[in-house]
């Protein structure tokens, strides 16, 4: 239950129930905080949009109506006056907005869908000791219809289920879907935090299609951006002519990416962006919230020569803490760059509090090595092995995601180095790597095809690429890796202990070859891996291989394991 004290102070975790536009029995009741303002009206269909002042009783800087005439459905802007003088704004706490360019807000009735979840809510867990494999995913180029639009939320869900469980994913992570004005921001540049963005339909479409995915047993995960948000004049932005959610100096107050940073040094600040995280965990059901630019909050604007932002962690602190005690099963996953300790430990020993910190190191270290020439690599092994030397400082999701293919990087398999032919190949042996690492996956939509194409956000995934033979065979590989990782434990079950990986060095002919064990005490699985263009002969005992990246990949005799170029085994 909303309390106001709270609120101010910080500690509120359900704002939205309070602010925004409610429907009551006497119509509408608009709340809005707006404590530098001088005038605040409302405007929308239900007043032909002249201005209706709102009044503030209490004089604490909410400013509030109740309108008989307003109903479900219609249009609404708040009309802000100050010192700079007059902006319509649309509301901080709407729960729909108009689709862009325009950016009125909508009011929405309150009534609730019967998710019919809650066999899928009391069997889940964070997935420490399960498989966990996530398919990263845009929603408006996943897929599009015939006439180029993309699908709506209640669209998709057939589809999506039916390729998702084909290539063995456990979760879809969707890419940020709080309301946002340009397409090309991909959702990080946010103008309503509490609003499903309207390019996909409303908000209980976007409801009914995170129930179809729990009733297909898929988990559903929300990148959410916390941290910053967008320019745009009628959103936050001096939103009652002052910097209320910024801070007021451009030094600190405006990230790289053009954007503003939040000032969670303000209790209402920290009140707002903890409540959008619960409600998307409580209202939507979404299984877990993928936190966008963790770095920026710890660091002033990312960079540890500036010194940590006590603010901006002690906030995220209270707000993992508060969304672990509300969803003790909803997973808070950290997209975090830096080296800040203990950011996966908990809030009760200094933590951060979240469940899982994405590895960017092993993902640069990964693709930096296999874009190599293999005479370059003998001397680069190190690279290859850095991941395992501090991997359990931190609990970990290997990922190869969106920003990995995009703006001149190349795609996943163009990274690597070779020939066409040789790609396929590195590329097989790259996904048996990943796979068979510790740590949870990631990967982002159409790496599954091995795309040459960046990723466009305007241009579904090329499923055309599956009419030729190695991409077929490459989908194929990757439909089989996803089976084998989710039917055998050791490749999962205790990952964060380090008795649960081992690396062995057998004699071998090329230095090339990298080489771990999997799993716990006899109950083992040993992974082999060749990174060279040439044939690799390993001394080994005679083992069963349970899978291998080709069908010529390697043969084997009572004492050696002979790997083709570039290929791979997993053998027990």
């Amino acid at each position: 239950m909303f309390n106001l004290h709270e609120f101010f102070i910080g500690e509120s975790f359900c704002a939205q129930e309070y602010f925004g536009a409610h429907i009551t029995e006497n119509g509408c009741t608009f709340r809005t905080f707006a404590p530098s303002a001088q005038r605040v009206c409302v405007i929308g269909d239900f007043n032909a949009w002249h201005e209706d002042d709102m009044s503030q009783p209490e004089n604490n800087g909410v400013w509030q109506i109740e309108i008989p005439a307003a109903k479900a459905g219609q249009l609404y802007k708040y009309v802000i006056y100050s010192q700079k003088g007059r902006v319509e704004h649309c509301d901080p706490y709407s729960a729909q907005m108009e689709l862009r360019p325009n950016f009125a807000s909508v009011i929405v009735s309150d009534e609730s869908l019967d998710f019919d979840d809650e066999k899928w809510l009391r069997a889940r867990t964070k997935n420490y000791d399960t498989p966990l494999n996530i398919y990263e995913l845009h929603l408006g180029s996943w897929r599009r219809k015939e006439d180029g639009t993309p699908y709506k939320y209640d669209e998709i869900g057939g589809e999506l289920i039916a390729y998702v469980k084909a290539h063995g994913f456990t979760h879809v992570e969707l890419m940020p879907l709080s309301e946002h004005p340009v397409d090309a921001s991909w959702g990080y540049q946010n103008t309503g935090f509490f609003a499903p963005t309207s390019r996909y339909g409303t908000k209980a479409a976007l409801k009914k299609l995170i129930k179809q995915l729990h009733a297909a047993n898929i988990g559903a995960i929300l990148d959410f951006v916390p941290f910053h948000f967008a320019l745009d004049s009628y959103a936050l932005a001096n939103y009652d002519g002052a910097a209320l959610y910024e801070y007021d100096t451009k030094d600190v107050g405006v990230s790289e990416w053009g954007t503003h940073n939040f000032n969670f040094a303000r209790g209402e600040v920290r009140s707002f962006m903890q409540s959008a995280a619960a409600m998307w965990l409580g209202e939507f059901h979404f299984d877990g919230l993928r936190m966008d630019a963790v770095s920026r909050a710890i660091y002033w604007l990312g960079d540890p020569a500036r010194g940590v932002n006590p603010c901006s962690v002690a906030f995220i602190k209270t707000m993992n803490a508060g969304l672990l005690q509300r969803y003790p099963t909803a997973m808070l996953i950290a997209e975090d760059s830096t080296a800040f300790p203990k950011v996966t430990a908990p809030v009760a020993y200094d933590g951060l509090g979240f469940d899982y910190k994405w590895d960017l190191g092993f993902m640069n270290d990964t693709l930096e090595f296999m874009s190599q020439p293999p005479a370059a690599r003998a001397a680069n092994m190190g690279r290859l092995e850095f991941s395992m030397r501090y991997f359990y400082n931190e609990l970990y999701i290997l990922p190869f995601s969106h920003d990995e293919v995009v703006h001149g990087k190349k795609t996943i398999i163009d990274k690597l180095y070779g020939t066409y032919e040789e790609k396929f190949a590195e590329a097989r042996l790259l996904y048996m790597y990943m796979f068979t690492h510790p740590g949870k996956k990631l990967n982002f939509m159409g790496n599954e095809l091995a795309m040459f194409r960046e990723w466009d956000e305007a241009r579904e995934c090329d499923y055309d690429l599956l009419k030729y033979p190695a991409h077929s065979e490459f989908n194929a590989y990757f439909k089989a890796l996803s089976t084998i990782y989710a039917a055998d434990e050791r490749l999962y079950k205790g990952e964060y202990d380090s008795r649960a990986f081992n690396r062995i060095n057998p004699k071998c002919d090329t230095p090339l070859l990298y080489a771990f064990e999997r799993g716990y005490e006899k109950n083992r699985v040993t992974v082999l891996l060749n990174f060279s263009d040439k044939p690799a002969k390993v001394e080994f005992p005679k083992a069963k291989i349970i899978f291998a990246t080709s069908e010529k990949a390697a043969t084997a005799t009572k004492t050696t394991i002979t790997l083709a170029p570039y290929d791979g085994v997993i053998v027990e």
